[in-house]
């Protein structure tokens, strides 16, 4: 057996490599399906909560949007509120024990994932929209666009660009915090490292590999994500051709970084 550090560190990843691979793998598809499915999630809600009432509806479609309002405050509160380790609890066991449904550990951590980062996403979501001019989405609404519309078309690509840095710190966290899906006995990097930890009891020797490959996956990420957010920033070098009269010209301007 190993005497040395280094020697047990080795060790471990020659016996339990497969066992890290695979839990990495299952920590970064319920980061990356819960994320995704976060943000169309959070996307609707917040384009729901910005439905304005027109000023002559009646009392009933006022009554509606202010319910509907109220719900979705009401699911972004609780979940926000709340730690996803306890939100795992409640809704698998709920499941089980209340509605007879015995949810895949899997299917279960993508859902618990997927709804309480839909909560967070809501508002970054909100923020985005609020950050582009309102002059822009009623000038669209002025030729007849409706508020769907409007959205999709002039208001949600704008906002998406602004929220992408928020978006990518999400699925960072997702990264990280699909850890606590253990309780439910969903076999992502931190069941595993458990696992491997007990046979021989080297915990320590065991969670520093576990904490460098959760380094080397949000590592990953956000180098990815910033190289994605300079590549939705187009050329820092625009060209203008314009011609006036029989002379034409070309102007070229460096783009502001910010």
């Amino acid at each position: 057996m190993p005497t040395s550090f280094f020697g047990w560190v080795g060790f471990l990843l020659e016996k339990y490599g497969p066992l890290f691979l695979r839990g990495a793998w299952v920590t970064l598809f319920v980061a990356i399906t819960g994320t995704v499915l976060g943000f169309l999630i959070g996307l609707l809600v917040a384009i729901a909560r910005s439905v304005k009432v027109p000023a002559r509806a009646g009392w009933l479609p006022r009554a509606g949007i202010g319910l509907l309002r109220g719900v979705l405050s009401l699911y972004i509160e609780v979940f926000r509120g709340t730690p996803m380790i306890v939100q795992a609890m409640v809704i698998y066991y709920g499941a089980s024990q209340y509605l007879g449904l015995n949810m895949d550990e899997l299917a279960a951590a993508v859902v618990i994932v997927s709804i309480n980062t839909g909560a967070y996403m809501a508002e970054i979501a909100r923020g985005g929209i609020l950050s582009v001019d309102a002059g822009q989405g009623e000038a669209a609404q002025s030729i007849g666009m409706t508020h769907w519309q409007t959205m999709v078309s002039v208001v949600l690509p704008q906002a998406i660009r602004n929220i992408l840095p928020s978006i990518g710190n999400e699925f960072v966290v997702n990264i990280k915090d699909s850890s606590v899906l253990n309780v439910i006995a969903v076999s992502e990097l931190f069941f595993m490292s458990k696992s491997a930890a007990g046979t021989y009891l080297r915990y320590f020797e065991v969670f520093f590999i576990t904490g460098i490959i959760y380094l080397i996956l949000t590592f990953t990420v956000t180098r990815l994500l910033r190289l994605l957010e300079r590549r939705m920033d187009g050329p820092k070098r625009f060209k203008v051709f314009g011609s006036q009269s029989d002379s034409r010209a070309v102007i070229s301007f460096d783009r502001e970084e910010t």
